[in-house]
Formats: C-alpha cells, sequence, structure tokens
C-alpha cells in the first residue's frame, strides 16, 4: 500500500492533468477555428483588393502592360530580402469569361479549367491542399480564384500548441512539486499523531491529547481513545477476574485438600464417610463459586456492550421459574409464582442480563431456606415501575448486614455460598438503571424486590 501523501498526490495530478487536457483540447478546436475563419477573411478581403486593382481605370492596350507587371512583381515574392517566406504559399489566378488566364501567381496551381462554385472549399492539387476562395465578377466577366496552402495555418496552430505545450509542462512539473510539500504540509498532524503513536509504551493506556488538532482527525482521536478505554476496561476486568479467584478459590483449595487428607486417614468407615461427606460439599461449593465467577465474567462485558431490545418481563419470569423448578423440586422446597393480570409488563431492557439477576436471587432464596419452605416469586406493576419480589422462608439477614450482603465474597451464614449472588443481582440491576432492596420478613424470611422503570414514551 502506497503512502497516504502518494495516493493523494497522484490522484490530484491525474485531475489535474486530465482537467487541463480538456482545456488544451478544447482551446486547440476553438485557436482552429479562430485562425480557419480569420485567415479566410484575409483570402475574401485579397480577392476583393484584386478585384478593386484590376477594376483600375485603365486603356486596353495598356492593360495587357499591367498583367505583366502584375506577373513581374508577384514572380519575387518569397526571393526579395524584404518578405516572408509564406508569400509563396499564398497564390490567386484572374480569368475571363473565355476561360483565359489573364494573371496569376507563379506559386498558383494549374487548373484544368476554372473553379466555378463562387466561396469557400478545399482542394487537393497537384499533391497539394488549398483553401481557396471564389470570387465571381460578372460586370467584368472575370472569375477571381485566391488560395492559400493548409500547411501556412497549420503551422500556425502548430507553434500555437507548442508554445503552449511547453509552459504547461514546466508547470505541471511545478505544480506538482508544490502540491507534494502543501500535501506533506496538510499530513503533518496525521504524522504527529503517528509519531506519537508510536513512542507509547506499550502498555500506556492514556488517552490521546493532541492540542491542536484539524477537525479531520478529532473522529480518529476519539476512536483511539475509545479503544484505549475498552482495552483498559478489559484488562481490568481480567485483572480483577484474576484476583477475586486467587482470592475466593484459595480457602476452598485448602479445605478440600484437608478434607482429602482426613479421609485418608480415618481409621473406620464412618469418619471416612464424614470426611467425604465433607469434601463433597466442598467441592460443590467449590463448583459454585467457579460458575458465578464465570457469570460475572460474562455479564460485564454484556452490559457493556447494551444490547437492549423489547422485554416481555411476565413471560421471562414464567420461563426463568419453569427453568429451575425442577431443581427447586429436587431440593425439597415448592415454588409459586404470582403475575397481576391486567398490566404491560412489556420494557426496553437487556433480557439476557434480567434473566441471570433472577436466577441469582431463585437460587439465593433457595440456598437460604429450610427443606420444605416456599419460594414466592410475585410480579405486579405501579405506575411506570414494574415490581419483581423473590421471597424465601430463611432466617433472613440482620439489618446491620442488609447492606453488606451485596458486597463481592461476602457470604452470611451461607456455608455452601460464595458471596457473588446478590453481587451479581446488584450489578445487573445498577447498570439496567433499576434498584434493588432487601427486606426482613414476619415472622421468618426475606424478600429481594427489583424495582425496574418502565420508559412509555
Amino acid at each position: 500500500m502506497s503512502s497516504l501523501r502518494q495516493r493523494t498526490l497522484w490522484r490530484v495530478m491525474l485531475l489535474l492533468l486530465a482537467g487541463s487536457g480538456l482545456l488544451a483540447l478544447y482551446n486547440y478546436h476553438d485557436s482552429r477555428h479562430e485562425i480557419t475563419e480569420v485567415y479566410d477573411a484575409h483570402l475574401a478581403q485579397n480577392a476583393r483588393l484584386l478585384q478593386g486593382v484590376m477594376s483600375l481605370p485603365v486603356q486596353e492596350a495598356h492593360r495587357q502592360a499591367l498583367y505583366q507587371a502584375f506577373d513581374e512583381a508577384l514572380g519575387k515574392a518569397g526571393r526579395h530580402r524584404v518578405g516572408h517566406p509564406y508569400e509563396r504559399k499564398l497564390a490567386f489566378q484572374v480569368w475571363d469569361d473565355q476561360a483565359k488566364l489573364l494573371v496569376h501567381t507563379p506559386s498558383a496551381p494549374t487548373f484544368a479549367t476554372p473553379p466555378s462554385a463562387p466561396g469557400f472549399s478545399d482542394l487537393t492539387l497537384q499533391g497539394q491542399r488549398w483553401r481557396s476562395f471564389v470570387l465571381p465578377v460578372p460586370e467584368k466577366h472575370w472569375l477571381i480564384w485566391v488560395g492559400e496552402r493548409n500547411e501556412v495555418r497549420f503551422d500556425l496552430i502548430e507553434r500555437i500548441v507548442r508554445h503552449t505545450l511547453m509552459p504547461f509542462l514546466l508547470g505541471s512539473l511545478a505544480l506538482a512539486l508544490l502540491v507534494w510539500v502543501g500535501v506533506g504540509w496538510g499530513l503533518r498532524p496525521l504524522q504527529n499523531m503517528a509519531r506519537i503513536i508510536r513512542g507509547r509504551h506499550a502498555e500506556s493506556l492514556e488517552p490521546l491529547q493532541l492540542v491542536p488538532l484539524p477537525k479531520e482527525l478529532e473522529p480518529m482521536q476519539a476512536a483511539i481513545n475509545r479503544l484505549l478505554a475498552q482495552i483498559d476496561a478489559l484488562l481490568r476486568r481480567e485483572h480483577r477476574f484474576i484476583a477475586d479467584a486467587a482470592h475466593e478459590m484459595r480457602t476452598p483449595l485448602a479445605i478440600l485438600r484437608l478434607h482429602a487428607q482426613n479421609a485418608q486417614a480415618a481409621s473406620s468407615e464412618a469418619e471416612r464417610d464424614k470426611a467425604l461427606g465433607y469434601l463433597m460439599g466442598a467441592v460443590d461449593r467449590l463448583a459454585r463459586v467457579v460458575n458465578q465467577l464465570l457469570t460475572l465474567a460474562r455479564l460485564e462485558p454484556r452490559l457493556a456492550q447494551r444490547n437492549w431490545a423489547e422485554v416481555d418481563l411476565a413471560q421471562l419470569v414464567t420461563e426463568t421459574l419453569a427453568e429451575l423448578t425442577p431443581w427447586i423440586l429436587e431440593r425439597g422446597q415448592e415454588p409459586s409464582l404470582d403475575i397481576t393480570e391486567g398490566a404491560d409488563y412489556h420494557m426496553v431492557s437487556d433480557a439476557g442480563a434480567l434473566g441471570i439477576a433472577l436466577q441469582n436471587l431463585v437460587t439465593n432464596a433457595v440456598d437460604h431456606s429450610p427443606p420444605g419452605g416456599h419460594i414466592r416469586v410475585s410480579l405486579r406493576r405501579e405506575a411506570r415501575v414494574l415490581v419483581l419480589d423473590v421471597a424465601d422462608e430463611g432466617p433472613g439477614i440482620a439489618a446491620a448486614e442488609l447492606e453488606r450482603v451485596f458486597e463481592r465474597f461476602y457470604s452470611k451464614d451461607a456455608p455452601n455460598g460464595a458471596g457473588l449472588g446478590l453481587s451479581i443481582v446488584s450489578t445487573v440491576v445498577s447498570r439496567l438503571g433499576g434498584q434493588v432492596q432487601l427486606r426482613n420478613l414476619a415472622p421468618h424470611g426475606l424478600c429481594a424486590r427489583l424495582r425496574l422503570e418502565v420508559d412509555d414514551s
């Protein structure tokens, strides 16, 4: 790929050459037409002058002497030191009504018969091309022919074109140099930007702040800064994920090792079964931590992309609870769903993120409810707000802990919990512009409430 300067220069020069070539072609045709008009006028004028000279009142006895004087004078055309070479390329002839040649120039071509058509015409005689003008003089019974060889005109046109073309070529070279310098000067801000980017450290993700900056480069700088911000956010998520995983998995791995050692060191079948039971519980907790860490890692970039579309929240809640019902029943608990009829539950949001938040709320309720407990999910609309409640029959949360449970890896009274479920819910709801609230129920239990505003415009 050639440089931007070369691409611009070649295109500008091609356009200039094409435009100049068209103008030169137009000027050539226009000049040729105007030169032809001027020379034709001279031919007609010479014919009129010749008619006037020959119509002078001269006695018939002296007329032959006049014709002879004409021949002698015109015979010196082109050879006299005061004259022009083109004189021999101009010619005229005069015939009487008997086709007798009265007077002519030595350079005049030979006609088999005098021309009869008056006016201008192009002829080829004795291998020479002539532009001629025929003027009949009826009152004198004369026929005047004035001619000019075409190379006179073509030579003039060629000289004009040659004298015009050379300055044009030299001017084009000078213009190309000026355009090259001008394009380089115009691209200097882009070159400065490229130099600054090349000079930056590989780990430097600070936004570019180039001033002054041409308006044409502002979108490029903005795009680069957006890309740097996205890369920075991605790296932060990766670092946070690695730190979270290392922080949360260190203890479960240590517990797994301890339970495995206990199983190996057991002196009886009962002790071994007890240690294996603890081992299975630790494996389940570690699996839950890994799953929620992966969910959190997938969720953050999804929320950043803002993949919003129209969502029927009632249908989404119904489908999500239906998927979780077999698992809830296996845990020995009973789910229920109550959706207030007659309301419109459509909204513009991220269906996938809402599904993840609802799954975590229901899973959290199941984890904190005793066997035989009731998991109640309800949905209603209050003016422009959709209210989703997920209630359990667990022990609830102390008032001082209600806000802390939204922190990452904070798990209160849940030995198998990872401390990420409510954190994921809080992240989703805040990104979607909603609110999540927790309140204890009487005599026991906890209700998690999502409030999602609907835009009816």
